[in-house]
C-alpha cells in the first residue's frame, strides 16, 4: 500500500497552501494555526520565506529546516487505514486545537 503524499506545493496569501497530491487531487490548507514555535514563527513573520515552500520527502518544507507532517496537511491527522481508495476532499479543513475529530 502506498501512502498518499504531497507532489507539489503553491504558497498562497494568508498562510494557505495549494497542494497537489500523489493521486492528483488538489487541496488547499490554511496552516496559520500550525505556524507556532521558533522555526515556524520565522515563516509567519517573513512572507518571502513562507513563499519559499517546496516539497521534500512527500511533505512541505522550507529552507530554514521547518517542515510539516504530510498526514496533518492531507488528512488533518493520521490517514485512514485504506488510503489507497480514499481521495482527500478539497473542502476538508484542519481541526482546531482542542476540537474532537469527526471519527470520535
Amino acid at each position: 500500500m502506498s501512502l498518499l503524499r504531497i507532489h507539489s506545493v503553491e504558497p498562497l496569501e494568508g498562510f494557505r497552501l495549494r497542494l497537489r497530491l500523489t493521486n492528483d487531487a488538489v487541496i488547499q490548507r490554511d496552516i496559520s494555526a500550525l505556524t507556532r514555535g521558533p522555526v515556524l514563527q520565522e515563516l509567519r513573520s517573513d512572507s518571502a520565506k513562507f513563499c519559499d515552500a517546496r516539497v521534500e520527502g512527500g511533505t512541505v518544507a522550507w529552507e530554514n529546516g521547518a517542515d510539516l507532517c504530510p498526514d496533518v496537511l492531507i488528512w488533518g491527522g493520521p490517514p485512514p487505514l485504506n488510503s489507497d481508495t480514499v481521495t482527500a476532499a478539497p473542502t476538508m479543513a484542519l481541526p482546531r486545537p482542542g476540537t474532537p475529530s469527526r471519527a470520535e
